[in-house]
């Protein structure tokens, strides 16, 4: 019997909960609705669970409330996708929720689950039934109605497990697409992956590591940090400075106001996030040593680090064979754009994004990735172009913690963010841009092609292992034996009489021959209609279409 659940306690069940969802990561992707290549729930879920799983390694506490704030804070910056933002607003919850207490016993253990249901319902904006939020309601409920008549937490977390796994089996009833492809709701199956290590933990257990604990590094394009803002002559702060400190009660008295006003002082670019027992700091610095010596002040370094970005930036130039005295003037406003394959990139580069972010479907850059490079643009306004369904609720958390006025484009796709670009003005203001930019988005209607890997049916259309789906907005309209009959018949399918432009964008695995081919029977099937090709090189995709 456990009645009472402390930081040490409670620490290990994170790292057991995060190994656990890290061996059936795989798992949890295969459950992906739609039969493409880019399941991604289990993968976005793991990156967010380690990115907890090691702030709490770095800064045990036995103080449950304590260790609670680091594992949230881990889970929020790391956050990848919408099923790992859900997961860490559902442990914001929870972990707020116990914030000011040592230990948590039966009662306050099933309270802190149920927290975190209503902070999770009202991160998203339109709350579906039959998903990972139902399941984790369901399995809240349970462990509430259990704690009335118990004091073992072993029993509450068991109680929450079981009625749990009922709500995930029940999903299908709830979502008919989950019933029609015969699946269970991945973001659900990942979360039950994670309570059922933490209860491994409570038994006094280890979860045995099948795949290995997963590398956080970021997914951040390399040459992001200074395209087209400034010169390597022109970075003032040259080191991209980091440091963590454990506060000392024996030593200066920490002073969140003030800290930050004295950190000002060292450089730009200023990032502070601390707790009770820590402060984390991202600061462009000309002396890094007097940073650390400053963090000396309040306590123990337990991290430090220090980029030389001009260093950085001469490898980018020098990649780019761009001339280093080149002088462009710093941007007043960043533009953040999301982007898969350098030809892509280089589009959006070209209509004025400053920052590019590699990211898409199998890759979704996480909170942290996004607040970072706002944060290195040192742009007073920022407009975050998040180009994916996926990458939508990390863009908004960024958005809230940045310091920079920051706007978030709710593009969905490639073809919206090329839109919503033609429609931004460098002299109109945040407000309008995003109301100019956001209204783009209705003009035009976004397709592409991509293969199947697996046998089902799904929206009424059968799809076999290999063919080529065609998707307009997100859902399938057909499935072919080639990239051309799917090209056809998806593009029949966007376009009449009315469509004055069509763009093609050819990707890794477009080829030529089916690309002309495609050309001329557009050109003859919509002989009003505009055709232009660009050269993305994404991958998974062969084709993009945009039709306006």
């Amino acid at each position: 019997m456990i009645s009472k659940i402390d930081g040490k306690l409670f620490a290990d069940m994170v790292i057991q909960g995060a190994q656990n969802l890290s061996n059936n990561a795989e798992l949890v992707n295969a459950l992906n609705v739609y039969p493409v290549p880019d399941g991604d729930t289990g993968t976005n879920m793991n990156l967010t669970m380690t990115s907890g799983r090691e702030e709490v390694e770095q800064n045990a506490s036995h103080h449950i409330g304590a260790l609670g704030k680091t594992f949230s804070k881990g889970l929020l910056m790391g956050a990848r996708g919408n099923s790992g933002v859900i997961l860490s607003q559902i442990f914001r919850g929870f972990c707020q929720n116990m914030e000011d207490l040592e230990t948590l016993d039966a009662k306050a253990f099933a309270e802190s689950f149920e927290a975190g249901i209503e902070t999770a319902y009202k991160a998203v904006m339109k709350p579906v039934e039959g998903t990972i939020l139902t399941v984790a309601k369901e399995a809240a409920k349970a462990g509430v109605e259990k704690a009335q008549s118990t004091e073992d937490c072993v029993e509450v977390l068991e109680a929450i497990i079981a009625y749990g796994q009922v709500a995930l089996e029940n999903t299908p009833n709830q979502l008919p697409v989950l019933k029609e492809v015969g699946v269970v709701d991945s973001g659900g199956k990942g979360l039950m992956c994670v309570y059922e290590g933490f209860l491994i933990a409570m038994k006094g257990e280890k979860v045995e590591a099948t795949k290995p604990k997963l590398d956080t590094e970021t997914f951040v394009n390399d040459e992001h940090d200074f395209h087209g803002v400034i010169n390597t002559e022109d970075i003032v702060y040259g080191y991209c400075t980091e440091m963590m400190v454990r506060f000392d009660k024996h030593k200066r008295p920490f002073n969140e106001q003030q800290f930050r006003e004295d950190m000002s002082k060292f450089g730009d670019s200023l990032l502070v996030i601390n707790d009770d027992e820590i402060v984390k700091v991202h600061v462009h610095s000309e002396h890094p040593g007097e940073v650390f010596n400053y963090g000396q002040e309040y306590g123990e370094l337990i991290k430090v680090k220090a980029e030389n970005m001009r260093e950085q930036h001469r490898n980018v130039v020098n990649k780019e064979k761009q001339k280093s005295n080149d002088e462009t003037p710093q941007v007043e406003t960043a533009i953040i754009a999301i982007s898969m394959g350098n030809g892509i990139s280089d589009i959006f580069k070209s209509m004025g994004a400053t920052s590019i972010i590699n990211g898409g479907q199998t890759m979704n850059p996480s909170t942290e990735d996004i607040v970072k490079v706002i944060e290195q643009s040192g742009a007073k306004k920022a407009v975050i172009l998040p180009n994916n369904k996926n990458i939508q609720m990390a863009s908004d958390q960024a958005a809230e913690i940045v310091e920079a006025e920051t706007v978030v484009i709710p593009t969905k796709s490639i073809p919206q963010g090329i839109a919503a670009m033609f429609q931004y003005l460098p002299d109109a203001s945040l407000e309008d841009n995003q109301s100019n930019m956001t209204q783009a988005l209705e003009d035009v209607t976004s397709g592409s092609i991509t293969n199947a890997v697996r046998n089902t049916t799904i929206d009424g259309v059968e799809i076999k292992e290999g063919e080529f789906m065609g998707l307009k907005e997100g859902k399938i309209v057909s499935s072919q034996k080639t990239q051309l009959e799917a090209a056809k018949a998806l593009l029949a399918d966007m376009m009449d009489d009315e469509t004055e432009i069509v763009t093609v964008i050819t990707g890794e695995d477009a080829d030529a021959e089916t690309t002309e081919a495609l050309t001329e029977w557009l050109e003859e099937t919509y002989p009003d209609a505009e055709v232009d090709e660009q050269v993305g090189d994404q991958p998974i995709y062969p084709y993009l279409f945009s039709v306006e």
